[in-house]
Formats: C-alpha cells, structure tokens, sequence
C-alpha cells in the first residue's frame, strides 16, 4: 500500500480502537448509523462477544457464516479489528481449530487481545502485520477469511496471493466485500484517493468482474462474488463511513457507479 496512505488508514482505525476503548461507538458516535453488515450478525453471535468488539466492527458482511467453519480447521482473518470474527470463528473450530488474527494497528491489537480475555475464548492468536505479507507459513491454513478489509489495500494481487500461498490444498477463500458494479474508471480521481471512503471501505472496492479475475489469475477455483446489498450514495454520505458528513460531494458519483457488498468466495486446488 501507498506509505501515506498506510499511515493515514492506521490513524484512522487506530482512532476507532482508542474510541470503542473510551466507550465511544466507532468512527463517529454521533454520525448516523448504516448497517454495512445487511444484519449479518444474528443475536445469538452477538451474544458471544463483548460489547467493543461488537462496538469496533467497521465490517460489509459476515464471513464466518460465509465460511461454514467445522471443529478442528485453523483460520485466518485478514485485517481482523477489534476480533469479532476471529472470536466467533475460533468457537466454530473447537475443540481442536485455531483462529488467527491479522492486523497492522497496535490500538486495534490490543483491543482484539482484550475483547479475546473478555470472552474467555483460548484458542486465538492475534498477529501484528500487513495482509499483503502474511506472517504464516505456506499451506498453514484451512480458511481465510476477510470483513471489508481487502480493498483498502493497494496491492491487492499480493493479498489474494498471499491468502492463497498460506491456504492448505483444497483450502477456502470466504470474504466480505465492497464491490463495484460498473466500471469504476468513471469515479473521479479525488474519489478514488479519498482517505475517507478508502477508510471507509468504499473507494479501493475492486469491480465485480475485476474480483473473480483476480482470484482465478492467483490460481483459485470455484470463484463467485455474490451481490448482498447495493448502497446509494446517500447511505455512504449519512454513515460514520464517511465521518457523518463533508464528504457527499465525493460519493455523489456514487450514482452512476453502484456501490454493494458481497460474498467472495474461491477454493485452492487439491492438487
């Protein structure tokens, strides 16, 4: 990823973890609230987990229910937050599993780390690193999984073939996403390289077609990218997304690119 932008994406989720930690909401406590998840989570999942985890959640979408995770399987959550999947997910896995937690801010480890003690969950590992360079041996894993973290990458080819380097013969790719669903050539340039959408998970989404290529280029099979919930770009401007407010200039060429989340799923050959 582009160093200044790196930086200026860490202060911002760093930001979010120093908020849910002073018992703050998230991004932004008094912007309104958008469900990115399209109630993703059930009740009983969010009865699992500590308040700031749930607090700390900046997801699209709920991957380990996409991911249909069995006992004894190890996991990978790229750009894990404050841990929500990755807690949900290590339950789903014992006895026997393991859940591993990837993230590149400190404030964001150590509010997963906290969230994990909270929850009484033993079998989770969160890493300090970046989802482009994954601190996991080859064929470690049986699952990756991802909430909206992907495309704020911008080197998404390393990600996707990292996540299929660290992935297990017949291992699975299971991630929520932001996808565009026309050719995103048409946003503006200030768009594209908004801190606060590529923040936000909005404005380094890949298209829907530009997705599927670029698992089956890393070598993936059993590609998909299944459309959840389009967004105008008035649930994007009214969302602590966009800061609750002085950014809907930009998303206005929302409009005439949609903007949607999504299941991605793919497989890694067994031979």
């Amino acid at each position: 990823m582009d160093e200044k932008l790196k930086e200026q994406v860490k202060e911002r989720y760093a930001g979010v973890a120093r908020s849910v930690s002073a018992g703050s909401r998230g991004l932004d406590s008094e912007a309104p609230e958008v469900d990115w998840t399209g109630g993703g989570y059930s009740g009983t999942e969010k009865r699992e987990l500590p308040q700031a985890a749930l607090d700390a959640s900046l997801g699209c979408g709920n991957p380990v229910a996409l991911a249909t995770l069995s006992p004894g399987e190890v996991v990978l959550d790229l750009g894990s937050g404050g841990g929500i999947d990755v807690l949900l997910s290590a339950r789903r896995v014992a006895p026997g599993g393991k859940a591993y937690g990837l993230d590149m801010t400190d404030e964001m480890l150590a509010l997963a780390r906290e969230n994990r003690r909270k929850a009484g969950v033993e079998n989770v590992e969160f890493l300090k690193g970046e989802i482009e360079d994954i601190p996991l041996p080859d064929g470690h894993v049986d699952v990756v999984i991802s909430n909206c973290v992907i495309n704020l990458s911008t080197e998404k080819e390393r990600v996707i073939g990292e996540a299929f380097r660290v992935l297990k013969p017949g291992g699975r790719f299971a991630v929520s996403d932001m996808v565009f669903l026309d050719d995103k050539d048409k946003l503006p340039a200030d768009v594209v390289r908004s801190v606060e959408l590529w923040a936000g998970c909005v404005s380094g989404a890949l298209e829907k077609e530009e997705y599927e290529a670029l698992l089956a280029r890393a070598g993936f099979e059993d590609v998909s990218v299944e459309v959840t919930h389009t967004y105008g770009p008035e649930a994007v401007a009214g969302s602590s997304c966009c800061g609750g407010s002085g950014c809907f200039g930009d998303v206005e060429a929302l409009r005439e690119v949609p903007l949607a989340s999504a299941f991605v799923r793919a497989r890694k050959p067994v031979r």
